[in-house]
This record gives C-alpha cells, structure tokens and sequence, in this order.
C-alpha cells in the first residue's frame, strides 16, 4: 500500500483503495507527541488512508478544537485520523472498524504507541450507532467508502440517537458528487475543500 503522504490520485470505487500486493502500508502521525511514528496499515480491500495533505488541511481547522476533545471515528480503517486526535491531545478516542483485521491491527497500532485513551470496537458503525448513545462525542470524523450509502446514514444516526454534544464538530470525507442535502439541519458547514473527485467537510452541530 502506498503511504499516507502520497499525493498520487485514487481511484474512488472504494473510499479507501487498497492495493493489490498483500503488503502492509504505513501512516505517519505528522504531529503532537507522536509526531513522525509510523503506523502499520493492512492491505485491506476498500482501504485508503486520508493523505497526510488532507489531513495536515483538516488539522490546521481543528487546531483550537482538538485539546481535550472526546472523539469518534466512525469508520476507522488504519487509524490516522483517529491516533492523529490523540497525538494532538484529544482525552479520548473511540475507532469503529468492521473489518476483523483492520481491526486487530488497531490494536497493535494502540500498544505501539503504549495510548490507554483509546478503545478499539470490531463493529459495523451503522449497527453501533443505532443505539442508545453511549457517551456524547466532542468530535467525530466520517470518512466510509466511498459509493456505499454510509455517509448521510451515519450523519444521521449521530443526531436522532444523541451521540453529539450541542457544539460537536463533524468531518466528513466522501467521494465530490454526494449530495449533501440530507445532512441533519442544525448541522452549520464550517470549512470545504474539493479535492479532485474527494470533497472533505467540516461541520459543527447547533
């Protein structure tokens, strides 16, 4: 898999395109207190690290946000989005996964980084979700494969179940021709950048 920091276009039949070696990739934490460790990314079909300048983007807009955040990342993958919070000093993460080995590597990525403010869930996001809530997140990042009608359902189950708390930042990364008008009204676009085919948004709940 390529590394995170590649700015090579994917293609975007999945959100996450994986390769087709069988070779475990890396992600870079590029700062906080893990700045320049490595993560190992499994070869896993549908998964694509978000780039490290996408991800440098969206971090500059949370930079006065991040500290102390309790965050969600509903659809894990390698973990860059989410060990980025913590290295940056979110108080917690919670990183949803469904797939069995992506998620198993999680954890190994966790105890690398010896972070006990991390919970790891082997989980279909969508089912978790349709819970009761469980605690209120501070922030949440959403960023599924893409064409798979998971973004706008995720949206709206972190609202009608109450995961949120009433200034609550969401980002969102999907594929550029995702209709965004279903998104739950009360949700105020902050930031929006449009990446060739990628188009990556933040909002925060009001």
């Amino acid at each position: 898999m390529k590394q995170a920091k590649s700015s090579t276009k994917r293609p975007l039949s999945n959100k996450k395109t994986a390769t087709t070696t069988g070779t475990p990739g890396e992600v870079r934490i590029i700062s906080g207190s893990w700045r320049g460790r490595k993560l190992a990314v499994l070869d896993a079909e549908g998964l694509r690290p978000t780039t490290d300048r996408v991800k440098e983007t969206l971090f500059n807009w949370l930079m006065h946000d991040i500290n102390g955040a309790v965050v969600l990342d509903c659809f894990a993958g390698s973990g860059s989005l989410g060990f980025e919070a913590l290295s940056r000093y979110a108080s917690h993460c919670t990183l949803l996964e469904r797939d069995k080995a992506a998620a198993a590597q999680l954890l190994q990525n966790q105890q690398k980084l010896n972070c006990d403010h991390a919970s790891v869930v082997h989980t279909d996001s969508l089912s978790w979700l349709k819970q009761p809530a469980l605690r209120q997140y501070d922030l949440v990042f959403i960023d599924p494969p893409f064409r798979k009608d998971l973004a706008l359902p995720c949206c709206q189950l972190l609202e009608q179940q109450q995961w949120l708390t009433t200034p609550a930042l969401i980002y969102l990364e999907t594929e550029k021709e995702l209709d965004v008008a279903a998104l739950p009204a009360n949700w105020r676009l902050l930031k929006e950048k449009i990446a060739g085919q990628l188009a990556y948004r933040l909002y925060q709940r009001g």
